[in-house]
């Protein structure tokens, strides 16, 4: 995944002279993960910039240059290391385009590599969706194959609105054979995948916690259980026909995600799929977060992660809940 995302970053350069990229050690260094490795050597250092450690002033420098025509792909290093920059975000990036009545759109692209299982400590794992989700006039999108990481990439770099462009850190080193030219490499914002089918209930997730899903849906098999997997790929705008037509095939949901639960984003999703799918479900939509709590010590986050057992003991409670259901509705 870290190659497909430096050569989208690499592809956009080389197609538009307007796309610039900058960041903490973007440059020579080629990132911390090593996403802009080489872009430096062959685009030169005013198209991949190195800048202080100031968030608030990376962010703050790409509005006015999206403001005098260019297309800056922000790198915020890690999460956590992205707060400063919210203010200018927040007042800024989500509302020029509608302050100036369309007349000015900010096309600019805010990288943050995101969540945890890569042993890091606090401030390096955080899972910050909710905050951007919750800004009016930010696109969020978030890949969890290879495939898509360069297409929504690409996808995010083209669009005239500000895309906030989550890389879930553990999967950088995820691997695929794939290539630039696969058809399904196009990963549009805003749709939905459906990564595998099911009629037993339906998991909806995304970034970092979609394998953890399609590895429950092979081992719920084991129970008679077919799962449905679909990987929400963008956040905002929510793709609710994919999402709806899952549930009301399965009539179950269950949302996984590392982010908390209380006011997380499937705190969201659980109340678009009830809206809209009430009469098609057979049981109460169930969460499988990461718990209410600031980010634990590295030898914790196995247990503060969801994983495999937690996804599937909550399959079992809707399975139960619909029985109980069916049971109380015949007697």
């Amino acid at each position: 995944m870290a190659q497909a995302l430096n050569r989208a970053l690499r592809d956009a350069m080389a197609a538009n002279t307007a796309v610039h990229v900058l960041g903490e050690d973007v440059g020579p260094l080629g990132g911390v993960f090593r996403i802009t490795d080489g872009l430096a050597a062959e685009f030169g250092d005013d198209r991949c910039t190195d800048t202080p450690l100031a968030e608030a002033g990376i962010l703050g420098t790409a509005v006015g240059m999206a403001m005098y025509g260019l297309r800056p792909v922000v790198e915020m290093q890690f999460d956590a290391f992205a707060y400063p920059a919210f203010e200018q975000l927040l007042s800024h990036v989500a509302k020029m385009r509608n302050r100036t009545r369309g007349a000015m759109p900010l096309p600019i692209t805010v990288r943050v590599p995101y969540g945890g299982g890569i042993g890091g400590v606090e401030h390096h794992s955080d899972s910050s969706e909710a905050y951007y989700m919750a800004t009016p006039g930010l696109h969020v999108v978030t890949p969890s194959t290879v495939a898509d990481a360069y297409g929504l990439l690409r996808a995010a770099i083209a669009s005239d609105d500000p895309v906030v462009f989550l890389e879930p850190k553990r999967l950088y080193w995820s691997k695929a054979d794939w290539s630039p030219e696969s058809p399904e490499t196009v990963a549009p914002i805003g749709r939905a995948a459906v990564r595998r089918t099911g009629r037993s209930a339906t998991l909806i997730s995304y970034g970092p916690s979609v394998p953890v899903c399609l590895e429950a849906a092979e081992a719920a098999r084991e129970e008679g259980w077919e799962l449905e997997v679909v990987d929400l790929r963008s956040l905002v705008p929510f793709d609710d026909e994919t999402v709806t037509a899952s549930v009301r095939r399965t009539g179950r949901a269950v949302v996984v995600h590392e982010a908390t639960g209380f006011a997380g984003p499937g705190a969201e999703i659980a109340a678009r799929v009830t809206e809209r799918c009430f009469h098609h479900l057979e049981a109460p939509v169930l969460r499988v977060t990461g718990f209410d709590i600031p980010y634990p010590p590295p030898m914790l986050e196995k247990h503060h992660l969801p994983g495999v057992d937690r996804v599937l003991d909550a399959v079992a409670r809707l399975q139960w809940e619909a029985d109980f259901t069916g049971r109380e509705g015949a007697r």
